[in-house]
């Protein structure tokens, strides 16, 4: 384990540090302030617009979140449960469109959700709607689609291998006892698969919160997220401290709401037990 604890050292631990370091700075002019101060802190947690933009970004990535687990959970259960052949041709075809630049889907995304796009000509060809409409482009509802598309394929891969790994007797010994398949699901299949769906939570949950391509591609001023402000402040603004002040007040509010998740789940799966 040593190279691969020396390469997260070197790649994660110490950018992370200065990061830290830079946080405490301030701007002055062109260059820095190296003197110690928390002021950047202070005025992330002071000014309206900050709480604003980290809510926006975690209801965002959250609806996200719960949209793409809830999508991707029945093509694995499929998968899992009644493909008994090649069922690794069909994880491949599932995720055979993220072969493909992230950035590409973006704007394919754009081309489907646009004024003039492949949506608003279905349906005015179809004589559903008579104008185009207008909240599909530059709206939180168009990020949460081009998200959950986005990242479905780091959802659909974990809650795969989680449901791979039931034990089948398990379920059949429940239909012995009487349970039909809805009742089954709830008490033997979704317990031992959340495993799965905590960790395609936080796969999907920790990225988006502070992405910032999507958002700036597809939100519109509805749509930003703290990560195109973060962006903002360490390219045209120049303001590197106040950038890595909002960077860490973003990963310490991450793993607040990971804890949280973590100690909501187990208590349920307690229960549940």
């Amino acid at each position: 384990m040593s190279p691969t604890l020396a390469i997260m050292t070197v790649g994660i631990l110490v950018p992370f540090i200065i990061l830290l370091v830079i946080s405490f700075w301030t701007r002055d002019g062109f260059g820095f302030d190296t003197t110690f101060t928390t002021n950047n802190y202070v005025r992330a947690w002071s000014e309206p617009i900050f709480g604003a933009l980290l809510q926006r970004s975690f209801w965002i990535s959250g609806v996200a979140t719960l949209v793409t687990v809830l999508l991707c959970y029945p093509m694995a259960y499929y998968v899992a449960f009644h493909v008994h052949r090649n069922k690794m041709m069909w994880i491949i075809l599932m995720t055979l469109p993220f072969w493909t630049s992230y950035l590409l889907r973006v704007f394919a995304w754009k081309v489907i959700l646009g004024y003039e796009g492949v949506i608003n000509s279905g349906l005015m060809t179809v004589g559903l709607i008579d104008q185009p409409l207008e909240f599909l482009l530059y709206s939180q509802e168009a990020v949460i689609i081009t998200l959950a598309h986005a990242w479905a394929a780091f959802a659909i891969l974990p809650l795969y291998v989680s449901l791979e790994k039931i034990d089948k007797s398990l379920l059949e010994a429940a239909t012995d006892l009487g349970d039909g398949p809805v009742a089954r699901f709830f008490r033997i299949t979704l317990p031992l698969s959340m495993p799965g769906v905590i960790a395609a939570c936080f796969l999907i949950f920790i990225p988006t919160t502070g992405d910032y391509i999507t958002p700036a591609l597809l939100g519109g001023p509805d749509g930003a997220m703290i990560g195109n402000f973060i962006q903002l402040q360490f390219g045209r603004v120049n303001n590197w401290p106040m950038g890595a002040t909002l960077s860490i007040v973003l990963m310490l509010w991450i793993s607040l709401i990971a804890l949280v998740f973590l100690f909501i789940t187990r208590k349920a799966q307690e229960k549940i037990a």
